[in-house]
């Protein structure tokens, strides 16, 4: 199997979103009137927003409201994945209870709704993504274990690590490299990669919210831009009566989506099993 394009595609992706959010400044760049609102072909090389500000920032400073949030959240389902695959190989029925009984009553749990109490009740000083971010992947957690388990189940589970000990291998070897590396990677890094793409327009839709409803932002200080701010001043320009000239901010947005997107995928085919 030829891993190296996919895995060629998820570095260039993930490390471009990461240098983005390292480069972020602190705050937008100088206003120009007399630049507002021109395309990548006037001012490169995204053009600029209604007062002149280059777009760059507003690119740079959403990659820095999502990237470590994302990434942690995305870890966070990984290793709650893992933890329900190991769990499954004990063969313990009380241990199997008590993740079905998690899965069941976190499962239920309506997570848009969640999302909206934890972020109506954090401090406005206090507001950040990392506390929304752990809180989806908690809520994600219990499909991601139950798959983890499932692919445990299907390896033999008890009996699979037994047969491994009976032919004189380590824990440590059975669990990390046989039970984990070669059969829970592909599920808890697919899982983990989807939890990432899933915190970014998790940020963007509550970003949105707040900005069509005049409210500060739930993710972020108010002195930086999410994406949710291009999709803002882009989506006037698919009004044909109104002549706003901000397609470009649109188009800019929607490929950042789609690097997120192209990440995930990515990143869940280079780790697929063989």
């Amino acid at each position: 199997m030829n891993r190296r394009m996919p895995i060629a595609v998820a570095s260039v992706s993930f490390g471009a979103l990461i240098f983005a959010a390292w480069l972020a400044p602190e705050h937008l760049g100088q206003i120009t009137p007399e630049l507002a609102l021109k395309g990548p072909l006037e001012v490169g090389p995204f053009g600029t927003d209604t007062r002149g500000r280059s777009l760059v920032d507003y690119a740079t400073q959403g990659a820095a409201v999502v990237a470590l949030p994302a990434l942690s959240a995305g870890i966070l389902v990984g290793l709650f994945g893992v933890l329900g695959g190991l769990l499954r190989c004990l063969g313990s029925e009380r241990v199997n209870a008590a993740i079905q009984w998690f899965s069941e009553i976190v499962g239920a749990l309506p997570r848009m709704v969640v999302i909206l109490v934890v972020a109506l009740l954090l401090p406005r000083e206090h507001r950040s993504l990392f506390p929304l971010a752990w809180t989806w992947a908690l809520l994600a957690a219990p499909g991601a274990m139950d798959e983890a388990a499932s692919v445990a189940e299907r390896l033999g589970g008890s009996r699979f690590v037994e047969a491994l000990r009976a032919h004189g291998y380590s824990a440590r070897r059975i669990f990390l490299v046989h039970v984990v590396g070669y059969n829970l990677r592909p599920v808890v890094v697919r899982q983990g990669a989807e939890t990432m793409m899933h915190v970014v327009f998790l940020e963007i839709a509550l970003s949105y919210l707040a900005l069509a409803e005049n409210q500060p932002s739930f993710t972020h200080a108010d002195s930086l831009k999410s994406w949710a701010d291009l999709l803002k001043l882009g989506y006037p320009s698919l009004i044909p009566s109104l002549d706003y000239n901000s397609g470009h901010a649109l188009w800019l947005a929607l490929g950042l989506l789609g690097l997120v997107a192209v990440m995930s995928i990515a990143i869940g085919r280079a780790a697929r099993a063989r």
